[in-house]
């Protein structure tokens, strides 16, 4: 079909082929076998020369994708971080509070680029209007996530656009909640331990650390197979400490406990 040729070069890069099937006549609004449009394989990738041509010829940058873990455009975009495909996506009309429903995670975007990290694009989506304080499916906000994974410079950024910190997910827990358990600790011991807890036969595991955008400490644990290929990965910044700090410093009687 003409449509799964477009999500292939949509996937791939290939913005001379794109052109060519678009201005043949390609829909681009037309899913593939697996359900994924052009624009969500465009904006998984990154590639916003493509995601700009597409919305031009009409694509809808609130379509979601129902193919493997679904959603929309401008999730992935943010998801990933890339920032040029979140600008194109939103300078189109995408919603940036919308959430994701094939996905059942029910995230938008600010919650996918707060957990991943992404500080530009969560800078972006506020300054565009992303609501800060908007649960996903499990209730969790924008700041939950970040003050989760550890990531200082977002959850500044999120607590100075009027992210609430006494808002609760659906187990009761707080943004304060779920950074404490991470405090003091060492992550590196700690991700090394959770990756050998479930880490095949024969595993390798290796730790690196690096800076994140906001200029945090991450530490990554990669687990590779016998073969050495890699099997998961898993990241934590070292923030914790610091962010239960500045979440008892904006909102002492919402974040201190009973």
């Amino acid at each position: 079909m003409v449509e799964n040729e477009l999500v292939s070069a949509a996937a791939l890069g290939e913005n001379a082929e794109a052109e060519r099937l678009l201005a043949g006549g390609a829909s681009p609004d037309e899913p593939d076998e697996d359900g994924d449009t052009a624009l969500y394989r465009a904006a998984v990738q990154g590639h916003a020369d493509i995601v700009r041509m597409l919305l031009a010829a009409g694509a809808d940058p609130d379509r979601e994708g129902t193919g493997d873990g679904g959603g929309l455009p401008l999730c992935a975009a943010a998801c990933w971080g890339h920032l040029d495909a979140v600008v194109a996506l939103l300078d189109a009309g995408a919603d940036p509070n919308r959430r994701e429903d094939e996905a059942g995670s029910a995230m938008t975007a600010l919650h996918w680029a707060a957990s991943n990290e992404h500080l530009a694009v969560v800078n972006t989506l506020l300054a565009r209007g992303a609501a800060p304080d908007l649960g996903g499916a499990t209730g969790r906000t924008a700041l939950s996530h970040a003050a989760a994974r550890g990531a200082t410079a977002v959850v500044r950024t999120l607590l100075d656009h009027g992210a609430h910190p006494g808002v609760r997910d659906d187990q009761g827990r707080r943004p304060v909640d779920l950074a404490l358990p991470y405090a003091g600790r060492d992550i590196e011991a700690e991700l090394r331990a959770e990756a050998a807890e479930h880490a095949p036969q024969g595993a390798r595991i290796d730790i690196r650390r690096e800076e994140s955008e906001g200029g945090d400490v991450r530490i990554v644990a990669e687990v590779y197979d016998a073969d050495g290929d890699l099997r998961s990965e898993r990241s934590l910044s070292t923030g914790h400490a610091e962010i239960v700090r500045l979440l008892h410093a904006r909102e002492p009687e919402a974040t201190h406990r009973p």
